[in-house]
């Protein structure tokens, strides 16, 4: 097999014409490859939320479809065990890498142990930074998931006939993960002028993203904001829209809402938010207490990700569509982007049951 960093640096000097933005016929068995029976680390944030162990299935599966083995961890929200495990599977000598950071600026540090032992790296739907040591990144248009949880709030207030004013709280992911910023700018870019002209109002006053991250994506520490912001500034008013960037994140703000009586009586809950199309999100929608969620395929992910990797492996050029948009502080890193959905009470059974992602049984 020839020289992984060569071949890296050959297929960045390609001319873009010769991108394509299609996933790649490859051999399902690995049959004819090089690397037929190679290994590959596959370094996830964490086991306590569903859609990381969805990744982890689907990439595993992908994997095996071409032929090679996997070695998969979970760093448990814990970025020092990360750069541990993934010191960890350098030195077993797996042959390539794929990692959602947990802290996307943590990782330079270990990334220049694996650019010296050779092995390539995809950075996986979430952009590690700061490093020139990854190869490609595979991940959603994550500005758009922003502007679909945002198209879904200014719809359902009926903000574009001139309805309002209306009350909304901003929620955003953990300030350590590089995509927070692209869903929230993503979002704003809609929401602003609503709240320019007040027919959006923020009575917490907690507009700015460093206001509103929240620490790993967790739903207690998101039910903990949400509860002092109506405690300290709605008294009788109402809250009518939550932007909630994540569908942990939803489960919280609605825990926090419906103990302070929200969903009963008279007091009807607000718009909210979500994305991953997470199986409890998605009965609560059914149930009607969450409004939406963005659903992103994680089997195309994953399968994306699979692909690269066995292009790389064999001296191919992986398929990207988008080269420039996406610097990590070190170099813009080539990227594939998949397109998100935005997932309601009104088309969840046409596109997460049709499409296969769950059975109608699942979500009785």
């Amino acid at each position: 097999m020839p020289n992984r960093r060569t071949v890296l640096a050959a297929i960045g000097a390609a001319p873009l014409a010769l991108t394509l933005s299609a996933c790649g016929q490859d051999s399902a068995d690995g049959s004819g490859s090089d690397s037929e029976g190679g290994t590959i680390g596959v370094a996830l944030p964490t086991r306590a939320s569903e859609r990381w162990l969805t990744d982890g299935k689907s990439v595993v599966e992908d994997l095996r479809d071409k032929g090679y083995k996997s070695k998969l961890v979970y760093g448990e929200d814990n970025p020092a065990t990360q750069v541990s495990q993934i010191a960890s599977l350098i030195k077993q000598g797996v042959d390539a890498l794929i990692i959602a950071a947990i802290d996307n600026r943590s990782l330079n540090g270990v990334l220049k142990q694996a650019a010296a032992a050779d092995i390539p790296v995809i950075s996986y739907d979430r952009l590690i930074l700061d490093s020139k040591n990854v190869d490609y990144y595979v991940s959603f248009d994550n500005e758009q998931v922003g502007r679909l949880q945002a198209r879904y709030i200014i719809d359902e207030l009926g903000l574009e006939d001139g309805k309002g004013p209306f009350n909304i709280e901003l929620f955003a992911g953990s300030a350590d993960d590089n995509n927070t910023k692209y869903f929230f700018d993503g979002s704003m870019h809609l929401l602003q002028p609503y709240l320019d002209n007040k027919q959006l109002v923020v009575r917490s006053g907690q507009t700015a993203l460093k206001e509103v991250t929240t620490l790993r994506w967790d739903g207690p520490t998101a039910q903990r904001r949400m509860d002092a912001v109506l405690s300290k500034s709605y008294g009788t008013a109402k809250v009518d829209a939550v932007l909630s960037p994540y569908d942990g994140i939803s489960i919280g703000v609605l825990n926090s809402l419906k103990s302070h009586g929200y969903g009963s009586g008279s007091t009807a809950l607000p718009v909210v938010t979500g994305q991953d199309a997470e199986l409890a999100s998605v009965k609560s929608i059914i149930a009607g207490q969450q409004s939406q969620t963005v659903y992103k395929d994680l089997r195309q992910l994953a399968s994306v990700a699979a692909s690269m990797v066995d292009d790389i492996l064999n001296g191919q050029t992986p398929k990207v569509n988008n080269r420039r948009a996406y610097d990590n502080g070190a170099k813009a890193v080539p990227a594939y982007l998949l397109q998100p959905e935005s997932v309601d009470k009104s088309n969840y059974d046409l596109i997460l049951v049709a499409g296969g992602y769950y059975t109608a049984a699942e979500l009785k």
